[in-house]
């Protein structure tokens, strides 16, 4: 099983990304977790969500959470792909998902992740990272120590550092 950053440690990936949905999904276990783009969970959310297993979905940086928050409680896992290093729409996807729509299940940032990102990713709510296969995910989990004081107000601290002091 790979192998993700989840709630700041090491663990066995428990989720499997369905790419192609109607050939993969006659081949999988309907007890195991699952995450298909938003498309086809909004085509087929019913039937989904009717599934033994947990779902999650796939958002693009196109997509916009407005177009499903009102069912964030039927998914369990939100997987946010970042493209490439300069797309930072998922940063904004995630703390719209935190701060607008209350969402506190996995937000999990796939695709283009890097070791850099992970602390600022953090803060906008991301919980997990399944970081880029050429990348060193014991490694990664430095990055989380390298800064330890932020000044601005985020998802976690949602005061700036002027409104914390005694």
């Amino acid at each position: 099983m790979p192998k993700i950053i989840k709630n700041r440690e090491v663990v066995e990936d428990q989720w499997t990304t369905i790419d192609s949905p109607e050939q993969d999904l006659a081949t999988t276990d309907d007890s195991a977790n699952i995450i298909v783009e938003l498309a086809y969970w909004l085509e087929n959310k019913v039937s989904l969500i009717a599934r033994k297993g947990k779902v999650g979905v796939l958002l693009l940086g196109s997509d916009e959470p407005e177009l499903f928050h009102q069912e964030l409680d039927s998914i369990d896992l939100i997987a946010i792909n970042f493209p490439k290093f300069g797309d930072g729409r998922g940063y904004s996807i995630a703390r719209l998902l935190c701060e607008r729509y209350g969402y506190q299940q996995e937000i999990r940032a796939v695709g283009d992740v890097l070791r850099d990102q992970l602390r600022f990713m953090e803060r906008c709510g991301f919980n997990a990272y399944a970081l880029r296969a050429d990348r060193h995910i014991e490694e990664a989990l430095a990055s989380f120590s390298a800064i330890s004081v932020d000044y601005q107000s985020d998802v976690v601290e949602k005061k700036p550092i002027y409104n914390r002091r005694p």
